[in-house]
Parts: C-alpha cells; sequence; structure tokens
C-alpha cells in the first residue's frame, strides 16, 4: 500500500476531468492539484514556453512526494516531451492512451481529433494513431475558443453560442466521416454532453482525462503502489484567484472544495 499522492496538472481548470474519474475510479488516492490559471491557456504559447511552464509545473508537484505524475493537458502531453521525459516518478500523459481508446473504439478507422492549436500541430495524435493502426485515417481540428468556454462555464447544453462554435468545430470532422473523436483537451470533456448532443449518438467520443486515469490505474495496480483503504484526500493548488477557481470546480466536480483550493505562485 502506498498512500503517496497522485500529482496532476494543468493550465487550469481541464484537469478537474482526471479528478473527477480519479474521485470515482480511484478514491482511496490522495490527490495533489496544479492549475495553471494564471498563464491559462497552454494551447496557443511556443512549444519552448509550453516547455518552461510544464518543468515548472512538474516541479511544483514533486515537492510532495507524488508517486506519480499525470500531465492532464493535451498540450503539454503532445509539445513538452523534454519535460516529461525527465520526469522520476511514474508518468502518465493523455495522448497515448485517448488514442489507444479511440483505436479500439473506431469501427471505420476514421478517427477525429479535437485539441488545441499546439496539440494538433505538433502531430502527436496523428502518429500515436497511426502507429496503432497504420490505416487508420485522422482528421484533426484546433479548437481554442472550447477552453474558454469552459473558464467561463459556458457548458450547458442549450448554450446557443457554445453550441454553434462546436458545430463549427465538429463540421469538418464530421464531413470527413469520423465515427471517433479524442477530446484531446482536458477542458473538452466538461463539454462532452454539449458536443455529443451536436455531432450526434453514432459518434463515440473518447475522453482524454478519463482515459489517463485507467492508465493511471493500471500502472498503479502492476507495480503494487495503489492506496487500498481508507477514503483519499484532495489537495488543490492555482496560480491565481482562488474564488473563481473554487466556484468552477464545485459545478465541474459536483462537490465543494473551497477549504480545499491553496494559492501558489510556483515562479517565485
Amino acid at each position: 500500500m502506498d498512500k503517496r499522492p497522485i500529482g496532476i496538472f494543468d493550465s487550469g481548470l481541464g484537469g478537474l476531468s482526471a479528478v473527477k474519474a480519479v474521485l470515482k475510479y480511484l478514491p482511496e488516492e490522495n490527490i495533489v492539484y496544479f492549475g495553471d490559471t494564471q498563464r491559462v491557456p497552454y494551447g496557443s504559447r511556443s512549444e519552448q514556453t509550453i516547455e518552461a511552464f510544464a518543468k515548472e509545473d512538474i516541479a511544483f508537484l514533486e515537492k510532495f512526494d507524488c508517486k506519480l505524475i499525470m500531465a492532464a493537458c493535451g498540450t503539454v502531453s503532445s509539445v513538452a516531451v523534454q519535460a516529461t521525459s525527465q520526469i522520476k516518478e511514474k508518468f502518465v500523459g493523455v495522448v497515448k492512451p485517448s488514442c489507444a481508446a479511440a483505436v479500439k473504439a473506431s469501427k471505420n478507422g476514421r478517427i477525429g481529433v479535437m485539441a488545441t492549436a499546439a496539440s494538433i500541430n505538433s502531430g502527436s495524435y496523428t502518429k500515436e494513431i497511426q502507429r496503432l493502426n497504420p490505416n487508420a485515417c485522422v482528421s484533426g481540428v484546433s479548437c481554442p475558443v472550447l477552453v474558454t468556454l469552459v473558464e467561463n462555464n459556458w457548458i450547458d447544453t442549450d448554450d446557443y453560442i457554445s453550441r454553434e462554435i462546436i458545430k463549427r468545430y465538429s463540421a469538418p470532422l464530421l464531413a470527413d466521416g469520423v465515427d471517433t473523436i479524442i477530446l484531446g483537451c482536458t477542458h473538452f470533456p466538461h463539454l462532452a454532453p454539449l458536443i455529443q448532443s451536436v455531432v450526434g449518438d453514432n459518434i463515440t467520443l473518447i475522453d482524454s482525462g478519463y482515459e489517463a486515469v485507467m492508465e493511471a490505474k493500471r500502472i498503479l495496480s502492476e507495480n503494487r503502489m495503489s492506496n487500498i483503504s481508507g477514503k483519499g484526500e484532495a489537495r488543490y493548488f492555482v496560480s491565481d484567484k482562488i474564488q473563481n477557481f473554487s466556484s468552477m470546480a464545485n459545478t465541474l466536480l459536483g462537490i465543494d472544495i473551497s477549504d480545499q483550493v491553496e494559492y501558489r505562485n510556483i515562479t517565485d
């Protein structure tokens, strides 16, 4: 039994989709979450900047003696290869588990990816999917506005503006005949009900946060590192206003975490 926490980081609120999966499927595990809300979004940044931010995020989490670190961020998982390859602890990103799930789910081999500009431009999802299935056809769309929708709580299924934005982003994927779409930024699963209502029930959506957590669960189990007793505790750190994060987190997680959120400027 290993009571050390799982460290999870993201540029903002998106990684809470992974936290939600941990709370549901690994309830005994302790969590330390860092949301870099001061510098969100990462997806429009240069590769050098993303690498630098990722290194700082990882160094912060390593102070908590984490047994596993999760980059609950499609951009970091896609671009910050140098930073993530130097992690001493067990590591999980979102790209590989999401692609594996998509290849398994797709019936026609046509897979769509909705992600940030940095992730799409890196080609990470396409390379991994075609490594698993060389015959797969991959269509990617950069969806930067979706991050803003989540960060501002425009996630209701009846929100007209959000629906129209998703229609525009998903149109080229549907035109390419995809039957599976990877939500390649962990912000996007928070919009999953709305995205599903736009693309239709015949399209399978892959939740990148959930898939990363399932991979973490497998790694912990295989290495006998799981915490198997009691209820896990969570600590949340943000680099900007606590109130904004707490309010949105309460909505996205369905629980009140306001007394568990702390401000931390990790660049000091």
